[in-house]
């Protein structure tokens, strides 16, 4: 993968989401930003009830349970006030894991020479399905490599992120190694650690975490 990415402020996401995930969005946002980390994805499911999953991470790509403790504890009671879900839920932070979503330009960058399968919101070429290796971006299309081309096909496409209804890469073995890799150097403080101001919650607070995807719960009404 790069090490030498855009994780600035203008690096936005490209790809967001829709309706009442689109509104969690809003509101957390600003929080985990005002923690130093990023918000990558929200997930809105029927689980155990109703689970609103917030994915985030720090501008390096990388995350530890801390982090997450820290995001739930500070967004739990901004989302009891702003009040964006109509039901009881389970708030959920957590890490993007290995085959995580892609939503940034920085995301395809880091991940060069890995394989993605994008679902696009619009038709491309006659088709929204592709598979392939990132081969790199061009302004805020990511170029893949697909691994489905015909003989004598140019196999290489620009995809805009924008146009992209969801992105996420796949597990390999060179993936996880890389994975591993990034973690490693993360445990040694060889990536800087964000300072955590996170705020206390009158939420009963769970958490669990393993290697590839650390995560904090919380209970909201």
């Amino acid at each position: 993968m790069a090490d030498t990415i855009d994780t600035t402020t203008h690096d936005r996401r490209l790809i967001v989401e829709q309706g009442t995930a689109a509104r969690v969005a809003r509101i957390a946002e600003p929080v985990i930003e005002g923690l130093g980390y990023r918000l990558v994805r929200v997930k809105i499911s029927g689980q155990n009830g109703c689970t609103v999953q917030i994915m985030a991470e720090r501008p390096d790509g990388t995350m530890v349970v801390e982090g997450c403790e820290a995001i739930s504890r500070a967004l739990s009671p901004v989302l009891d006030v702003e009040d964006p879900i109509d039901r009881a839920y389970h708030l959920e932070v957590s890490s993007p894991g290995i085959d995580r979503p892609m939503v940034r330009r920085s995301d395809f960058d880091r991940a060069i020479g890995h394989l993605v399968k994008i679902e696009m919101a619009v038709m491309v070429a006659g088709r929204k399905r592709f598979r392939g290796v990132i081969v790199g971006t061009q302004g805020d299309a990511a170029r893949i490599r697909r691994d489905d081309a015909a003989e004598g096909e140019d196999a290489e496409v620009a995809l805009a992120i924008e146009d992209m209804a969801e992105a996420k890469l796949v597990i390999t073995d060179a993936l996880v190694a890389e994975a591993l890799r990034r973690s490693k150097a993360a445990e040694r403080g060889e990536i800087d650690e964000p300072t955590n101001g996170a705020g206390s919650s009158h939420h009963k607070n769970s958490q669990r975490g393993h290697a590839n995807e650390p995560a904090a719960h919380h209970e909201g009404e």
